[in-house]
């Protein structure tokens, strides 16, 4: 893809191309056009990463994934820009009305999953910032996005939560890319964890300890 002259679609281009960000100081209304490109982008981007599950049950979620990018582009502008910005917070960081499911949650990450870098900038700066509270929020409620960050994940019901294969051996690889001890140490994750290892735990994760229930 080349770059397209829109500064929302290429600043996340660039970001999942070069995980680099450029960010563009005046906030804009974002045309139809341009939220319709980036759908088509982020769903060509999908069906990359679908390679790596193939499930014929998990489609792309356009709304959640622009929904997402959006919150991603004008979190990392807020870094630079807060004159006048108070009164519009809840507009540029809306919360998520959709439908949580395991589509919605995969095609949110995929901008989603660079949020953690954006928030630790933004607790360098202020870390009273209460733009740090909502992004944690979301965070909380697509928490695949958040795995290796230090977030409350709160009452969740791991068994019901992780009952699809598919995620399941998605959010199970994440834990241990990230090396997330704070997921990896609850009791049914980690047996699912050390199930999966098998006799080559030291391998994969020598220095995980095996809980109890």
């Amino acid at each position: 893809m080349m770059p397209s002259g829109f500064s929302f679609l290429d600043t996340l281009f660039l970001l999942r191309k070069e995980e680099c960000i450029t960010i563009f100081t005046d906030f804009y209304e974002i045309s139809g056009k341009e939220i319709q490109d980036t759908a088509d982008y982020l769903e060509a981007e999908f069906e990359k990463e679908r390679l790596e599950f193939l499930s014929l049950e998990i489609n792309f979620d356009k709304e959640a994934a622009v929904w997402a990018a959006k919150v991603l582009y004008h979190s990392a502008q807020l870094y630079l820009i807060r004159q006048d910005t108070a009164k519009d917070i809840d507009k540029l960081i809306p919360a998520y009305k959709g439908k949580r499911d395991i589509s919605s949650i995969l095609s949110a990450d995929l901008s989603l999953r660079f949020l953690p870098q954006v928030i630790s900038v933004l607790q360098n700066a202020d870390p009273e910032d209460p733009v740090i509270k909502m992004l944690e929020n979301i965070l909380q409620q697509f928490h695949y996005s958040g795995i290796g960050y230090d977030i409350e994940s709160g009452n969740i019901n791991w068994e019901e939560e992780l009952k699809d294969s598919t995620y399941r051996k998605l959010y199970l690889e994440r834990i241990v890319e990230k090396r997330s001890y704070q997921l990896a140490e609850i009791p049914y994750i980690n047996n699912l964890l050390i199930a999966e290892f098998g006799l080559y735990k030291d391998i994969y994760w020598k220095e995980l300890k095996i809980t109890e229930n």
